[in-house]
């Protein structure tokens, strides 16, 4: 009679241990991170749409376009120094900072900013100086949503510091979730489970596939959203980036500590009575075809510079302008950075980094970009939530004891005894 061997069943394979290390690294980075990921991301869904909600919800903004010529901003300014200030000014706060001008049909804005106040704006009618609305923006609901989105409402120098390294793990928690994503291998079950939410499943199931999946789905759009939200929060990623962008120059934004503020010569004269108004009107005539903003800045003083502040679209900012002015000669004070010279003649890097606001909110992509963002930052603030309660369910099927087997004999001749009692 021939033994019959019983095939033994093969012990599951268990995780490598790069596995086993990037697996802790998501589960306690995720856990570390996600309340501020959450907070972050929901902030950024609603303020991808701020110019547009702002559009409809601030008629002030608007005028009816007249076929006449603007007033020059000494009058716009002087208008505003009256309404705010009562006509009295100084060199600190009292003041006029600057007068911006806006596509025809919209209204013209001179911004001052006091401690009492914080920043303010007075939308005027440009063609006769009234004064439409002042808004201050300490009070703004948009702006609200911007601090939290930069600090958390925390005090500035802490709030952007956790904001800050929370985003930075975030984007390690991208790489590791892709390699707990991927597919052991192509097997239609395995390809089906990394891509499709099974929703006819347990609550269970369809949670990991919502974490899991959707992560996926949102990986590179998420990656992009948050490198390029990093660069407000740490000069050494902004330069590390823009450092490889460049193949290893140096930034150079024109501003900053390093960066001292421009000044006139002092071997010259004043040659205008309101320089800022010739300034203006050259700066009309060089931009025609304005649909954006052109924005004239004041020194605190007569004696200090001027700027001009140009954005050829209000969509976008990634073509901005900056320039400065001698604001006795008004002859042009050279600049250094990535705004010194017009976008079209700007490096691929300074391109690249110039739009670093429009790609991290998606108006690079226009209305269809910001769609994007909006749900791709949407479904960032869930993965902290689907990812906590797969955690908490893992953690619960740990706890429950399991349950004591006895062996069938044994319950037989228990019952025997219990009859013969």
């Amino acid at each position: 009679m021939g033994i019959v061997k019983t095939k033994q069943p093969q012990k599951k394979k268990g995780k490598s241990l790069f596995r086993r290390v990037n697996d802790w690294l998501h589960l306690w980075l995720g856990l570390a991170s996600g309340i501020v990921v959450v907070i972050v991301s929901i902030t950024g869904c609603i303020y991808v749409f701020e110019r547009e909600i702002r559009m409809v919800t601030e008629p002030f903004q608007f005028v009816k376009a007249e076929n006449r010529p603007m007033l020059p901003p000494s009058v716009l300014k002087q208008k505003a120094e009256q309404y705010a200030f009562a006509g009295k000014t100084d060199t600190l706060e009292r003041r006029i900072t600057g007068v911006t001008y806006n596509p025809p049909g919209h209204a013209a804005m001179s911004a001052y900013n006091t401690k009492a106040t914080g920043y303010t704006a007075i939308y005027q009618n440009p063609y006769t100086g009234e004064v439409l609305h002042e808004k201050r923006f300490e009070k703004d609901f948009f702006r609200i949503v911007l601090m939290g989105h930069y600090y958390l409402w925390l005090p500035h120098e802490v709030g952007h510091v956790v904001v800050g390294w929370a985003i930075f793990i975030f984007v390690l928690l991208l790489i590791t979730g892709l390699v707990i994503w991927w597919p052991k291998n192509l097997k239609k079950a395995n390809v089906d489970k990394s891509f499709k939410i099974k929703w006819g499943a347990s609550f269970k199931r369809v949670n990991y596939d919502l974490h899991n999946v959707l992560g996926f789905y949102v990986l590179l759009v998420a990656f992009a959203i948050a490198v390029t939200g990093l660069v407000w929060s740490f000069e050494w990623w902004g330069k590390s980036y823009y450092w490889l962008l460049s193949g290893g120059k140096k930034l150079e934004t024109g501003r900053g500590k390093n960066q001292p503020p421009a000044k006139n010569d002092p071997g010259t004269t004043a040659m205008y009575a309101h320089p800022e108004d010739v300034l203006w009107q050259r700066s009309m005539a060089q931009y025609p075809d304005n649909q954006g903003y052109l924005q004239i800045g004041f020194g605190a003083k007569k004696t200090d510079p001027l700027t001009v502040y140009y954005n050829p679209t209000l969509k976008t900012y990634y073509k901005r302008e900056f320039k400065t002015y001698n604001s006795n000669t008004l002859a042009e004070i050279p600049r250094k950075g990535i705004y010194s010279t017009p976008y079209a003649k700007a490096t691929v890097a300074d391109k690249i980094y110039r739009a670093n606001y429009d790609i991290h909110v998606g108006a690079i992509g226009g209305i269809t970009g910001k769609i994007i963002a909006f749900f791709a930052s949407l479904i960032c603030a869930s993965l902290p939530v689907t990812g906590f309660i797969v955690w908490w369910g893992k953690k619960k099927k740990k706890k429950k004891p399991a349950a004591v087997s006895v062996p069938r004999k044994a319950v037989v001749k228990e019952e025997a005894m219990a009859e013969m009692v």
